[in-house]
Formats: structure tokens, C-alpha cells, sequence
């Protein structure tokens, strides 16, 4: 497949404006920390984390599915879901292990087992990092897996942080985090042009079947 050619093809049903607005952010956008959300069944949380998510310049989710749906709410996402790749899997360990496999560290969103504060961790390499559920936070199963655990310090009565505004909290911080580093946080050219290609079939009518089309009648 010639991702380029399919990307420049793309291009002439793109407006100049949001040409350049693909072009702008693709160079921002990293994959470094991969956040992965454990069961969410408040759609206003899971819209609220592709926001936040989006807003820091990460533009893809793993949604762990057992009970609840993973159905972002259109209205709060600010259209940050067309945006954001969403990959759905189910909520096991063997998603994990399979995450893990592709290079990344688990790590935890919990005050358990001796977890690192948020303003004293280091990213050194790429990260999972893993939100429990709105009732039951983050799971025994998965504390025994992770590889640490990374909590936000708290200085109220309140215990916790609503699930989404943990998210939004810590993806802030490792950005700034990385973005002091000078860790090459952002994504490989192949990378970057297939996110450019999936944001340029998001913003055509009938992008999927417009690329495809094209793709048969050049065999790519």
C-alpha cells in the first residue's frame, strides 16, 4: 500500500484550511503514552477523556470492554472523536499482555502498591497508562499485572478524582513531562502519514468509500 500516494489523492477533497490543519497537529501528535480505560460506562466520562486525550496532542485510545460500551457523548467530545482512534478490546489480561507486547509499561492509575506521584515521575519509555472504573477503580487483577502504579496527590477530604478528570489531569502532566524530555516522543513518519490519511477520511463525505474506490482501481 502507498501510503503517500493515498494520502495526496485524499487531499483535493480537503478545504486549504483544514489541509493545514492536519499538517499542523500531525506534527504534535504522539503515541508515547497510550491511555486505556478500564470498563467506563458514563458515556459523559468516556466523551470527556477523548477530549482531554485529543487536547494533549494524543490521539488514540484503548477502550477495555466488559459490561459498558465504550460510546463516547458527541456533544462533549467538542468533535475531538473524529480525532481519535478508539481500538475496543476486551477487559482481560491478555489485552493487556497483548498491549505490553507492543513495546509498551504498564502502569496503573492507583494509590496502591507503592505507587509513584505524578509530579515526581519520569517517562522513559512508552506507557500504558490504565484508568480503573467509575465505581470500582482500578482492579486487583489488574494491580497484580501492571508494572507500577502512578497516583495523583490528593490534599482534600475526597479520596479520588472522577475518572475522567484523572485522565485529563495526567495526560496534561506527562505531556509537559515529555515535552521538557528529550525523549523523541512523537510519531515515525509511517505513523504520522497513516494518522494524516484517517483525519483526512474523517473530514470527507464518504472518506472511507472515496479511498477504497481508489485503492481497487489502482490495486494498492
Amino acid at each position: 500500500m502507498n501510503l503517500q500516494s493515498n494520502y495526496e489523492y485524499l487531499q483535493q477533497f480537503l478545504t486549504e484550511e483544514r489541509l493545514q490543519k492536519i499538517e499542523h497537529y500531525a506534527q504534535e501528535s504522539s503515541d508515547f503514552v497510550l491511555p486505556v480505560m478500564e470498563d467506563i460506562y458514563q458515556f459523559r466520562n468516556a466523551a470527556a477523556i477523548v477530549r482531554s486525550v485529543e487536547a494533549c496532542g494524543f490521539h488514540k485510545v484503548v477502550a477495555m470492554e466488559k459490561e459498558n460500551f465504550f460510546e463516547p457523548n458527541l456533544k462533549v467530545t467538542k468533535g475531538a472523536d473524529t480525532w481519535v482512534e478508539v481500538e475496543k478490546m476486551p477487559r482481560t489480561i491478555d489485552s493487556l499482555q497483548q498491549i505490553k507486547n507492543r513495546g509498551y509499561k504498564i502502569v496503573a492509575v492507583s494509590a496502591e502498591n507503592n505507587a509513584k506521584m505524578l509530579p515526581d515521575y519520569k517517562v522513559e519509555e512508552p506507557i500504558a497508562l490504565v484508568f480503573g472504573t467509575e465505581w470500582e477503580g482500578t482492579t486487583d487483577e489488574l494491580l497484580d499485572f501492571a508494572d507500577e502504579t502512578l497516583a495523583i496527590p490528593m490534599f482534600g477530604f475526597t479520596k479520588s478524582f472522577n475518572v475522567s478528570v484523572a485522565a485529563a489531569i495526567c495526560m496534561y502532566e506527562l505531556k509537559q513531562k515529555l515535552i521538557k524530555s528529550k525523549i523523541d516522543y512523537k510519531l515515525t513518519e509511517e505513523k504520522m502519514l497513516k494518522l494524516k490519511i484517517r483525519w483526512a477520511v474523517n473530514s470527507i463525505k464518504s472518506g472511507k468509500e472515496i479511498l477504497e474506490k481508489y485503492e481497487r482501481e489502482n490495486q494498492l
